[in-house]
């Protein structure tokens, strides 16, 4: 699932793309917009896109009549800006390249006419999600931003509860973080994912403080990450994959230990038995 740079990345390169265009028309062959697809339209035909920001792992569209465009890519979703044509029952990118010759770029089931260019969600299991608000305050039930809170509100937000891995990615808690960015933040800081945050020291803590904020400058600096199927708008790779160290990665290049993967919480964790120990 993208996370805070994957979604970083992709508003990023949209507001240069994107903004302040104005949505012409919607097409669609599945249940990726959750409300009804004519009242959809009618509410953001003739809209203008007057910004484009993230919260957490949304992006959300401010459009000219005040409502907001909510988009979370889940699992698979990403989104793309070009030019396509309906070939046989698919977009083809009328642009030569990733848009048209990557088969993560293939699966578009939405379709945003713009009065410049065309913006397509590409989405191999469909389950992203479009959804329209007039609610300013939309996703009040998500904890600060990673990248925005201090040190003493992130340390009084994880003492005292789960294991860290979990704490982490808990996005009540923090907004962002998800299963890559733990797992590479838990690396660098050297803190044992099943460890119990309320067991942390004040050095540990700040560890992971200082990890959170280098990996993930760092992984947006590198556009996100490309191991599956996030793409960015321009239809390219992200490029972090090169730089994880812990994330489906065979051995530690501390210590060159095998690097363990067990379950979290229903979840893939990786980490080095020597230089994270419990």
């Amino acid at each position: 699932m993208p996370e805070l740079p994957e979604v970083e990345t992709t508003v990023r390169e949209l507001r240069k793309k994107v903004l302040k265009r104005t949505f012409i028309d919607v097409w669609t062959d599945a249940k990726t917009i959750k409300m009804d697809l004519n009242v959809f339209k009618k509410a953001i035909n003739g809209q203008k896109i007057e910004n484009i920001r993230r919260r957490g792992k949304n992006i959300l569209f401010d459009l000219s009549n005040g409502c907001i465009m909510l988009v979370h890519l889940k699992m698979t979703g990403h989104l793309l800006f070009g030019k396509w044509e309906f070939i046989k029952g698919q977009w083809t990118s009328l642009i030569p390249g990733v848009l048209r010759e990557d088969p993560m770029n293939k699966f578009i089931h939405l379709m945003f006419f713009l009065d410049k260019g065309m913006l397509a969600f590409s989405d191999l299991r469909k389950f992203g999600k479009v959804e329209l608000w007039k609610n300013k305050d939309i996703l009040k039930d998500l904890g600060p931003e990673a990248m925005e809170i201090d040190y003493p509100g992130f340390k009084s937000l994880i003492s005292k509860r789960g294991k860290i891995k979990q704490v982490l990615m808990d996005q009540k808690i923090i907004a962002g973080i998800g299963n890559i960015y733990s797992d590479e933040i838990l690396w660098q800081a050297r803190i044992n994912p099943f460890k119990t945050a309320g067991d942390l020291s004040d050095k540990e803590i700040k560890a992971i403080y200082r990890a959170m904020h280098l990996i993930l400058n760092k992984a947006i600096k590198a556009s996100g990450t490309s191991i599956s199927d996030f793409r960015r708008p321009s239809g390219e790779k992200g490029d972090y994959a090169r730089l994880r160290k812990a994330y489906y990665k065979k051995e530690c290049s501390r210590c060159q230990s095998l690097i363990i993967r067990k379950k979290i919480g229903g979840r893939s964790t990786h980490y080095c038995p020597q230089c994270q120990q419990l």
